[in-house]
C-alpha cells in the first residue's frame, strides 16, 4: 500500500507544480475559454485551458517511479500494460490538445478517442473473459473482445468528458471514483507482497488518477485558474476505462465477500454512476428531441443544479456528495457486513436529498447560455458559445 500512495502523492506533486506552467503555455497559445457567469457580471479575463497537459506529466512522472519501487517492478517487466496506458496517454493527450487549440469537428473527435482505445488494446489491456454469476467465466475471442473493449474505453471516456462543466466538478468526481476504487481494490487484490503475484495495473492507474485529480483540484476549484480541457477530460476517462478493463480482466472468481467482486462489470458503472447516468440521461433527451446525439445541450445534472438556484460550488459539492455516496456504497461491503452497511447509505441518501433541495429557488432556466460551460463528449463547443 505504501508504493501506492507514494505514486500517488507523486502524481498529486508533479501535476500541482506544472498546472501554472501549463496556464502559461495556453495564454501563449491562446487556448482559452470564458468562465462560467458569477452572480450578474461576466469574469474580466479568460482562463487557460489544456490543464490535462499537466495531469499527463504527472501520470508519466508516476509511472516512472512506479517502474522503480521493488513492489510494482515485475508489473512493468512481466506485462505491457503500462506501455499500452502510455500509448494510449499519448494518443489522446494529441487528440485534446489540438481540440483545446481549435474545436474539432464531432466525427474527427471521435476517431480520435477509438484509435487512442486501439491503441491501449492493441499494446494488451484487453477485455479477454470476464465472471457472470450463475455462468462463470465468460471467454471472448479476440474478433469480439477487441471491439467491446474499444467500446467500453471511448464511452468511458465520453462520461468523463461530458461531466467536465463546472469548475472543479471533473476532477473531483473522478477522484472520488478512484479513491473508492482504490480502496476496493487494496482490499480484494492480492498484496504487493504476495508469493508469485503480479501487481495490478488497474490499483496503480486508479492510485495514480487520486493524485493527478487532487493536484489539479488545487488550481481548478471555483473560481478556476485553469480549466482541464478535453486534454484532461478525456485522459482520466482514457485512464479510468482502462484501470476497469484491466480489473475485469484480472478477476476470474467471485471473492464471495463483496457485491462488486461477485459482479465485476459492474464497477464502472457504480464506482462512477454520476457520469454515467448524465451520459444516458443526454442520450436519451436528445434521441426524444430529435436532437442529434453529438448536439451540445444544457441538460446535464450540473446545469440542473444551478437552474434550480444552486450556486456553482454548491451544485459541484452536491454532485461529489453523491458521487461519494454510490461509489463508497458499491465497495462497502468488502468492509462490512450488508446488515450493518444499510443504515448508513439510508442516512446518507436521505441526508443527500435533504442537500440537493436545500436553498434550491427558481433560477436562471437550464438553457441560458451563461449558466455554465458545456464542454459535451462530442459537441463543437463553438455552437455553445
Amino acid at each position: 500500500m505504501v508504493d501506492y500512495l507514494a505514486v500517488a502523492a507523486l502524481a498529486a506533486v508533479v501535476t500541482a507544480a506544472m498546472a501554472p506552467l501549463v496556464g502559461l503555455l495556453a495564454r501563449r497559445l491562446g487556448a482559452l475559454e470564458h468562465p462560467p457567469e458569477t452572480g450578474h457580471a461576466p469574469e474580466p479575463t479568460q482562463v487557460p485551458t489544456m490543464g490535462g497537459l499537466a495531469m499527463a506529466g504527472g501520470v508519466v512522472a508516476a509511472l516512472g517511479l512506479a517502474a522503480v519501487l521493488p513492489g510494482l517492478r515485475r508489473l512493468f517487466t512481466e506485462t505491457s500494460e503500462p506501455v499500452a496506458l502510455l500509448v494510449g496517454v499519448a494518443i489522446i493527450v494529441i487528440i485534446g490538445v489540438l481540440d483545446d487549440l481549435r474545436p474539432l469537428p464531432p466525427s474527427v473527435k471521435l476517431a480520435g478517442q477509438i484509435v487512442a482505445a486501439l491503441g491501449v488494446v492493441l499494446f494488451g489491456v484487453q477485455l479477454v473473459h470476464f465472471w457472470v454469476p450463475g455462468i462463470e467465466v465468460v471467454v471472448l475471442s479476440s474478433d469480439l473482445g477487441l471491439p467491446l473493449t474499444v467500446l467500453a474505453l471511448v464511452v468511458m471516456i465520453n462520461a468523463v468528458n461530458l461531466i467536465d462543466g463546472l469548475d472543479g466538478l471533473a476532477a473531483g468526481v473522478a477522484g472520488i471514483g478512484a479513491v473508492a476504487f482504490l480502496a476496493f481494490a487494496l482490499r480484494t487484490q492480492p498484496g504487493l507482497d504476495a508469493a508469485g503475484a503480479v501487481p495490478s495495473s488497474a490499483t496503480l492507474v486508479v492510485a495514480i488518477v487520486a493524485g493527478v485529480t487532487l493536484g489539479f483540484l488545487l488550481h481548478n476549484w471555483h473560481p478556476a485558474r485553469i480549466y482541464m480541457g478535453d486534454t484532461g477530460s478525456q485522459l482520466l476517462g482514457l485512464l479510468l476505462g482502462g484501470a476497469m478493463i484491466a480489473f475485469v480482466g484480472r478477476t476470474a472468481a467471485p471473492t464471495g465477500e463483496d457485491f462488486l467482486g461477485s459482479i465485476p462489470l459492474l464497477a464502472p458503472v457504480l464506482v462512477l454512476a454520476v457520469p454515467f447516468l448524465d451520459t444516458v440521461f443526454a442520450v436519451v433527451r436528445r434521441i426524444v428531441a430529435r436532437r442529434p446525439v453529438t448536439a451540445g445541450d444544457r441538460g446535464h445534472i450540473h446545469h440542473l443544479l444551478l437552474a434550480f438556484g444552486h450556486s456553482h460550488r454548491r451544485a459541484v459539492t452536491v454532485l461529489y456528495y453523491w458521487s461519494a455516496v454510490v461509489a463508497f456504497g458499491s465497495v462497502g461491503p468488502a468492509f462490512l457486513a450488508w446488515e450493518r452497511l444499510l443504515p448508513w447509505l439510508v442516512v446518507a441518501g436521505a441526508l443527500g436529498l435533504v442537500l440537493t433541495a436545500l436553498g434550491t429557488r427558481p433560477s436562471r432556466a437550464a438553457g441560458d447560455p451563461a449558466a455554465a460551460r458545456d464542454d459535451g463528449p462530442w459537441q463543437d463547443r463553438a455552437q455553445a458559445r
